[in-house]
């Protein structure tokens, strides 16, 4: 569905259903340079479950109009005002990697607009190689090549997927070309400026499920056990094996690890 945020034309998956604000609702919020596509098999969970589902594509990437923002602080306020714009008085939100920051920031920024999280490859810090951001910078090609190759597990890499035919790898890379010039930039500038994660988790009154790999190269498994160290109600769960796309390397177990 297209639904207006702070004035501009925003696309959001609903997993198959269409949106209910009278059921609980679940945000997804994607990572860097990536769109609302990356949650299909879990928005589609939630949603045939009880859920109303809001997976948007952030503004300027995939559908949705706009200019990427810039900070984490303005996608949290974004996420805020989708939640208005939606309809909802408040949601649970789910982000990955950048989206996990986001919904940190968000629960920290508007603790009434959040019910509870879920952040997955999260790390208290997310810095960000200076050859990386110099090559997104530039619309260098070797900047989707660096993110795809880190952020994907070993078994990722050789093949591993659920659905048979499915290259993980390649997939990954055809998604990180669709996004317009200068959005992934945007996007890893804005993690690597983004400081207050163990500040904002401090402030979090409601349950987090902080879902890790163990061999995740892009968030480092002992960044993520900060975060949740630092949440009063986070509970850990690990994914032996797997690296920072967990929810096309593991996609059964995020969905467990969330539904608990």
């Amino acid at each position: 569905m297209h639904i207006i945020v702070d004035g501009n034309e925003t696309y959001v998956g609903t997993g198959g259903r269409k949106f209910d604000p009278a059921l609980p609702a679940v945000v997804f919020l994607h990572g860097a340079g990536l769109d609302h596509s990356v949650w299909a098999l879990l928005a589609r969970a939630f949603a045939h479950h009880g859920f109303g589902v809001l997976a948007p594509d952030l503004p300027g990437h995939g559908r949705s109009a706009g200019a990427p923002l810039a900070t984490i602080a303005a996608l949290a306020d974004w996420t805020a005002a989708l939640v208005d714009a939606a309809g909802a008085s408040k949601a649970r939100l789910v982000g990955h990697s950048m989206g996990s920051l986001i919904a940190l920031e968000t629960a920290a920024r508007h603790p009434h607009k959040v019910s509870g999280l879920g952040l997955i490859a999260t790390a208290a810090a997310m810095t960000v190689s200076a050859d990386l951001l110099d090559a997104a910078k530039a619309n260098d090609h070797a900047a989707i090549d660096m993110v795809a190759i880190w952020g994907n597990g070993f078994h990722a890499t050789i093949g591993g997927s659920l659905a048979p035919g499915i290259w993980m790898l390649g997939g990954a890379e055809r998604l990180l070309e669709r996004a317009p010039p200068g959005v992934l930039f945007a996007d890893l500038s804005a993690c690597n400026a983004y400081r207050d994660a163990l500040a904002a988790a401090a402030k979090v009154t409601v349950p987090a499920a902080v879902i890790l790999g163990s061999r995740d190269l892009m968030t480092p498994l002992k960044a993520g056990k900060a975060i949740a160290a630092a949440i009063p109600a986070g509970r850990v769960t690990v994914l032996d094996g797997a690296g920072h796309m967990l929810m096309s390397e593991r996609p059964e177990e995020v969905l467990a690890a969330l539904r608990v």
